[in-house]
């Protein structure tokens, strides 16, 4: 029994100890299309402020984020740009970008890049996540706050739950808004990994091959960015990755 038991623990030791390569290997795979995704005004001080995250797909010259993270830059006057961040640290480059299309139901955009094409992530045919499932998502959390880099977090999906996007405004409801009120809330993956402001826009993959499984969306957090790394919430969500898959579709960049 003694030996069964100690068998047991050490195929156990062994799946975790996998599970840990798998996930490094992917995070080295995955990292070079990962990006920062911010705003650049010329007269501001300092001129690049950091948004978000986003990631590289079809042909490599569009990236996939949250809508939230751009859609307040409106400025008709053109001082204010659209920017992304390729690299890391000293080597990184800014590049301009363009929301060429949008779902602020479910609070995805996709961006066209100027530049060189990046690398691509996969993107799962179908939401097939499950509760219980490992995960993690690489992106930049607070800004610059915790560096140039790309941080990576994992966890499992604590629940596939239903969720509306809360409007603040009524005159922000859209035709499609309201539709979808109507038919009811559409479903999302909530993680038990804590991410951070920042995190939006980051790709949710599977630990072991890196296809995304869909987008972190938003983040709950009981006060100030400033508070947000000491007391976190911790309660995340990602989008189902169908929605983005959709706009690409759209668009002709994936079959």
């Amino acid at each position: 029994m003694i030996a069964r038991t100690a068998l047991v623990l050490f195929l156990i030791a062994g799946h975790g100890a996998a599970s840990r390569a798998d996930l490094a290997e992917t995070i080295a795979a995955i990292k070079p299309a990962i990006v920062r995704i911010g705003t650049y005004e010329v007269t501001r001080r300092p001129p690049a402020a950091l948004m978000g995250t986003g990631f590289g797909v079809g042909d490599g010259r569009h990236v996939v984020t949250s809508l939230h993270v751009v859609n307040h830059v409106s400025d008709e006057a053109g001082s204010e740009r659209i920017v992304v961040f390729v690299g890391v640290g000293s080597e990184s480059e800014m590049r301009d970008a363009t929301v060429i299309a949008a779902d602020l139901v479910h609070d995805a955009a996709l961006l066209r890049i100027d530049g060189p094409a990046l690398p691509v992530l996969r993107l799962a045919s179908e939401s097939d996540g499950r509760e219980g499932d490992d995960i993690a998502f690489t992106g930049f959390p607070i800004g610059a706050a915790l560096g140039l880099h790309p941080a990576t977090h994992r966890g499992i999906i604590a629940a596939w739950t239903p969720f509306v996007m809360p409007v603040v405004d009524p005159g922000q409801l859209s035709t499609a808004m309201i539709k979808q009120l109507k038919e009811g809330p559409f479903y999302i993956y909530q993680l038990d990994a804590t991410a951070y402001p920042g995190n939006s826009g980051s790709p949710l993959y599977r630990p072991t091959d890196g296809v995304v499984l869909g987008i972190l969306s938003s983040v709950y957090v009981k006060d100030s960015k400033e508070t947000a790394i000491s007391d976190p919430s911790g309660i995340s969500y990602a989008i189902p990755i169908r929605y983005a898959r959709a706009l690409l579709i759209d668009l002709g960049l994936v079959p």
